[in-house]
């Protein structure tokens, strides 16, 4: 038996001489195994921008029931997740790189420990946000050496190296994905409803 898959869309690039769709991870940096990951996590980074395609902006702040968090607060979550790792854990407090107030001004949870709650944005400017960190993201990696790239590096409470850093924020991004295709779902009414 065999599954039948959906054909890829485009993006994931094709054969010139055929329909064939060429799915694999490009090198998009000095060493092809850091270019690798960092390709991985452009390829996710399409799969949330592909589902967001039928999300309109006054829907960034709709919570149907049932919804812990709204699409406008997951957008701004993840990209705040993977600034926070970036120079916090990668890069560390020594590196001199500071914080970027303009892009993400806003804590990651409030006194309860439930995300902040994120109002007044557009999809472009959630989407320019996710953008520029990634941005921020491959300038500091697209040159680490291979050795550099698995080296722990000593924080306050663990030892983190920028490979398990990168292989976090694909599932922390992948969960979020999954949560913000249910949340526009939901709001667009896609759910069977029991008869």
């Amino acid at each position: 038996m065999s599954l039948t898959r959906p054909r890829r869309p485009a993006e994931y690039g094709t054969d010139v001489t055929s329909d064939r769709a060429l799915l694999i991870l490009e090198p998009v940096a000095d060493a092809p195994e850091v270019g690798r990951w960092l390709s991985a996590l452009d390829d996710g980074r399409r799969d949330t921008i592909r589902e967001l395609e039928d999300v309109t902006d006054q829907m960034l702040e709709l919570a149907p029931h049932g919804a812990p968090n709204r699409i406008g607060t997951l957008l701004y979550h993840v990209a705040l997740i993977e600034l926070d790792w970036l120079l916090v854990d990668i890069l560390g407090p020594g590196s001199g790189v500071a914080w970027p107030t303009d892009l993400a001004p806003l804590e990651d949870r409030d006194a309860d420990g439930v995300l902040t709650v994120v109002e007044g944005e557009t999809l472009g400017q959630h989407l320019a946000r996710l953008e520029r960190v990634r941005a921020l993201l491959h300038e500091h990696l697209r040159s680490m050496a291979v050795e550099e790239f698995h080296a722990p590096r000593p924080r306050e409470r663990y030892d983190v190296s920028p490979a398990w850093v990168l292989h976090h924020l694909l599932q922390h991004e992948a969960e979020h994905r999954a949560h913000i295709a249910w949340v526009r779902d939901a709001i667009l009414g896609r759910f069977d409803r029991p008869s």
